[in-house]
């Protein structure tokens, strides 16, 4: 279990003695990586150095409407305080307009700006129709992605991951090789099997220590 977790701390008022404590955890159990925030990167490249622990970082976040310009100078940025990874927020606006050739775009622009880093894609699946999380994800492995994602966790009310739309999402990208993370709302062991039974290959979660201990 302990490989498939991003230990995730992407509040607006974390503090750096809660940075810390989810380093420290993410060395304890061995987690995959870390998801933070960007201005978080630095710190936590020294903290985690030699680990082995990859450093995820968040693009155009929670709501994906900056710009696309905008959005590669992040992840120029990222890459340069040394992001491992890059989850960036799909515009959904732009998705439901169905301007497509933006959102192929958009991810296609920002998976050079990672210069050869993994880009995982936000979609958001609470605001979308199943056929609008078949479409992104269609869209995303025209753009070249590596991973689609859930959720960012912070739509008011969401749901975030469901096997349903892992199920749906994996079968959309798995034949051309995309992976699927999913994330939001995973807070117990057995949601977190049953994600990857659906085919989830990463879980963006912060609760990854009750995940591993099964409490």
């Amino acid at each position: 279990m302990n490989k498939y977790i991003e230990h995730t701390l992407l509040k607006q008022d974390a503090t750096r003695n809660e940075l810390i404590k989810l380093f420290n955890e993410a060395k304890e159990h061995n987690f995959l990586g870390v998801c933070i925030n960007p201005c978080n990167v630095n710190f936590a490249k020294e903290y985690l150095k030699d680990t082995g622990i990859k450093i995820v970082t968040v693009i155009g976040f929670p709501l994906g409407q900056n710009t696309s310009e905008i959005k590669i100078l992040e992840t120029i940025d990222a890459v340069k305080n040394g992001a491992d990874e890059i989850d960036m927020v799909i515009n959904v606006g732009r998705l439901k307009d169905k301007q497509y050739d933006y959102i192929v775009d958009e991810v296609s622009k920002i998976k050079m700006a990672c210069q050869g880093r993994i880009l995982k894609v936000i979609l958001e699946t609470d605001l979308l129709t199943k056929e609008e999380i078949k479409k992104a994800c269609e869209l995303c492995v025209e753009g070249k992605a590596d991973f689609v994602k859930t959720s960012s966790g912070f739509v008011k009310n969401g749901i975030g991951a469901t096997v349903e739309n892992i199920r749906l999402m994996s079968e959309t990208v798995s034949g051309a090789g995309l992976k699927v993370k999913a994330s939001g709302g995973i807070r117990d062991r057995e949601s977190a099997l049953k994600m990857i039974e659906a085919g989830a290959a990463r879980l963006g979660t912060s609760s990854g220590v009750k995940l591993c201990s099964g409490t």
